[in-house]
């Protein structure tokens, strides 16, 4: 029987189904089908309910690493978990790890992170809505005002409080913008600051020299963390994907991204980012022949010797960051039978609705989904397959279905030396 559904109901459906067919699903499919991840729920839960309560240092970030194979349905849990955390008062970013997003670059991944922001009851771009939401009139504003200003305990170069009381007292909306996107990851001109504090007549309060590169990264995690919560919200999920890419960077890359994750997990006791709470999904295989002395790459005998030259602070750092990978990490369950009866009937349903089309139920023999017990082929083949028999009444699909391996075969491009990696000022 077809499932009689409005315009609404009928666009939602597919938009989906859209998302299923190509192996990415987005929040409608994720919140339509549900997650079958009881042990990571429950430990995000218990993340979420320690950084609500972490106000202040020494407390820092919580994190946990979720690790699957191919197709197991890592994606598919950060997007419910994202709920969840909306749902629950936290700002959340998913952020992919790639070339132009590599972990290894904290600047970038932060840019990302801003970039693609969401806020429980706001649909705007992340750092305009923040902007918009905080009120210089408020105890909760007041205290983060005051916290700002305290650089000697904060750690933070006094371009944050100087831009902050401009952001406060000037009425160029422009400059309040640029101000607004250095906050999130962009560059500025000293000038512009010092222009806007001569304007509200606190030039010769706030003398500062721009930092460098290397140091602001960090210092605008921390900045963030606090203007989140100074805008009423209980604190920031970053949701971090395919950390298995990283499998791909130079064996110096690789280092420098264990020591980030190790700052991003909240294991850099010395920079704290209380109310921060993040998710890494990482491949099943990737400390066994990464990592491993057994492995392909061998990691753990390489890498520190390899960073000493340059990184040799970092080095403790990248080790805790390679620990985390090996051990503590939950490992997604395998779907059971019940799952995925469950999930393949409210998919034929979704289906059905999506096309006013009676979805006929399909026999697990005959879809060629089931390899490895994955519910991505199977979700994948079954759509695909009432493509056909709906365009096609009468026809007989076969699914063909080949196992993909992620490639940890190095980039052949050098690694470039930039002036932001030699610590050398620049302009932002």
């Amino acid at each position: 029987m077809v499932i009689q559904a409005d315009g609404d109901q009928k666009l939602r459906c597919r938009v989906a189904l859209e998302a299923l067919r190509n192996g990415v699903p987005n929040r409608e499919a994720v919140k339509i089908l549900g997650c079958t991840q009881p042990n990571a729920e429950r430990r995000f839960e218990e993340l979420l309910d320690r950084a609500a309560e972490l106000d202040d240092p020494p407390g820092g970030a919580v994190g946990m690493l979720v690790s699957g194979d191919f197709g197991a349905g890592k994606s598919h849990l950060l997007t419910h978990l994202e709920h969840q955390a909306l749902e629950r008062g936290f700002v959340c970013s998913k952020v992919a790890i790639s070339k132009e997003t590599p972990l290894y670059d904290l600047g970038r991944v932060f840019k990302s992170a801003m970039d693609n922001g969401r806020m429980p009851d706001r649909e705007g771009r992340l750092i305009e809505e923040l902007g918009q939401t905080l009120r210089p009139n408020s105890e909760r504003y007041a205290d983060y005002f005051r916290w700002a200003h305290d650089t000697e305990s904060n750690g933070l170069s006094q371009i944050f409080p100087a831009s902050l009381i401009v952001h406060e007292r000037s009425n160029d909306l422009a400059l309040n913008s640029d101000i607004e996107n250095f906050w999130a990851g962009d560059k500025i001109l000293k000038g512009k600051i010092t222009g806007g504090l001569d304007i509200i007549g606190q030039k010769k309060n706030y003398p500062f020299k721009m930092p460098k590169a290397a140091d602001l990264s960090p210092q605008r995690l921390r900045f963030m963390m606090e203007l989140i919560k100074a805008a009423g919200y209980k604190g920031w999920v970053v949701l971090l994907d395919e950390i298995e890419l990283t499998g791909q960077y130079s064996q110096l890359q690789r280092g420098r991204s264990y020591a980030e994750l190790s700052r991003w997990m909240g294991q850099m006791g010395s920079q704290p980012y209380p109310g921060l709470v993040v998710v890494g999904t990482v491949a099943e295989d990737f400390a066994s022949e990464i990592i491993s002395p057994q492995g392909s790459k061998k990691d753990r005998d390489y890498i520190a010797p390899k960073m000493a030259a340059r990184y040799g602070h970092l080095i403790s750092a990248a080790e805790t960051g390679m620990r985390l990978i090996e051990g503590e990490n939950i490992s997604l369950n395998e779907p059971t039978d019940s799952d995925i009866d469950v999930t393949m009937e409210r998919l034929r349903e979704i289906y059905s609705t999506a096309y006013g089309w009676e979805a006929p139920q399909l026999p697990a023999q005959e879809r060629g989904a089931g390899y490895q017990n994955r519910m991505r082929y199977r979700v994948r083949a079954s759509i695909s397959e009432w493509d056909l028999l709906r365009l096609y009444p009468g026809y007989a699909p076969v699914t063909d279905v080949r196992e993909f391996h992620p490639s940890y075969e190095e980039d052949p491009s050098p690694e470039k030396t930039t002036k932001d990696d030699a610590g050398d000022d620049v302009p932002w």
